[in-house]
């Protein structure tokens, strides 16, 4: 007599599997089977206008990775952004971490005030920045004059434009980045600090020396982590100048999105988002490299 197979599953396994279903099935539906559906659109004449759906195999990637706007426009914006929000945020939220990670009266109102712009929509960011950065009544502008400075047409160059949009978003993001290297300056051992009081260390030397390096592993998963999600930032951008002035401030998932829904060429649209997907891969690929080898030092 044959003994009987045991279930692949046992009870324990198939009770797992049972609660993570629902999300599996969300999972699936709302992500897998969307990019499954733009890569297909990828490989064909898919224009929502006339969608004929004929396979043109590499034709669309040929078209965006050739295009000049792509190389010479979008792509040194979105890393420039990408370079410039994390630095900026990174170093305006550590200097916020050190003063908070030091008692005096009042700091839970101060971390409560300085926690305000994340709980606002980038969105409403954008639109609170354009009104402020109007060349005819917004109110930087006010202040120059009053000071008797001459008011600038911020959203009309590129580079003026292009900083307000660093500006908001490093506005929103420096929070974030307080709220988790405090979390990680307030879990350091206190010894290191202790001996160096005594050894009557400076405050830079006991910064340089003991806070950056143990912090470090902390820095660089939040610096991988906010690097991957700067560069597909769409909202602030279509929100404060749409990419403008002409397509001087345009990022990658605008381009992708003009190219999708504005000219209502999916396939194009579906192959600008695959090679913008591959270019975030290997960023993030060689980012998480960087975390392995500093992690491990």
């Amino acid at each position: 007599m044959t003994p009987a197979r045991r279930p692949m599953f046992g009870e324990q396994q198939r009770f797992m599997l049972l609660l993570i279903a629902p999300a599996a099935l969300l999972l699936g539906l709302f992500q897998v089977v969307p990019i499954v559906i733009g890569a297909n659109a990828s490989f064909r004449d898919w224009a929502l206008y006339n969608p004929k759906k004929t396979w043109v195999g590499l034709d669309h990637y040929k078209a965006v990775i050739t295009d000049p706007a792509f190389l010479e426009v979008v792509l040194p914006n979105t890393f420039i952004f990408m370079v410039a929000s994390v630095i900026g945020a990174l170093t305006l939220g550590l200097g916020l971490a050190l003063l908070l990670n030091r008692p005096f009266r009042g700091q839970k109102i101060v971390q409560t005030v300085l926690m305000v712009p994340l709980m606002v929509a980038p969105v409403i960011a954008a639109i609170m920045m354009r009104w402020m950065f109007n060349d005819q009544f917004g109110i930087v502008n006010a202040v120059l004059e009053g000071l008797g400075l001459e008011g600038q047409p911020w959203l009309v160059e590129r580079w003026s434009a292009f900083g307000i949009i660093v500006l908001t978003d490093v506005w929103l993001w420096t929070p974030w980045f307080t709220l988790l290297l405090l979390a990680g300056l307030q879990s350091l051992p206190k010894e290191p600090f202790e001996a160096a009081a005594i050894d009557g260390t400076s405050a830079w030397r006991v910064f340089s020396h003991l806070t950056l390096p143990m912090l470090q592993p902390v820095i660089v998963v939040c610096v991988v982590i906010r690097a991957i999600d700067a560069f597909r930032t769409f909202d602030i951008v279509w929100t404060l100048t749409g990419g403008g002035p002409g397509r001087s401030t345009e990022l990658f998932s605008l381009y992708a999105y003009v190219l999708a829904f504005l000219n209502l060429d999916l396939g194009r649209g579906s192959a600008a988002a695959i090679v913008g997907g591959l270019i975030i891969l290997v960023v993030g690929i060689g980012l998480y490299r960087l975390v392995d080898r500093v992690t491990k030092t």
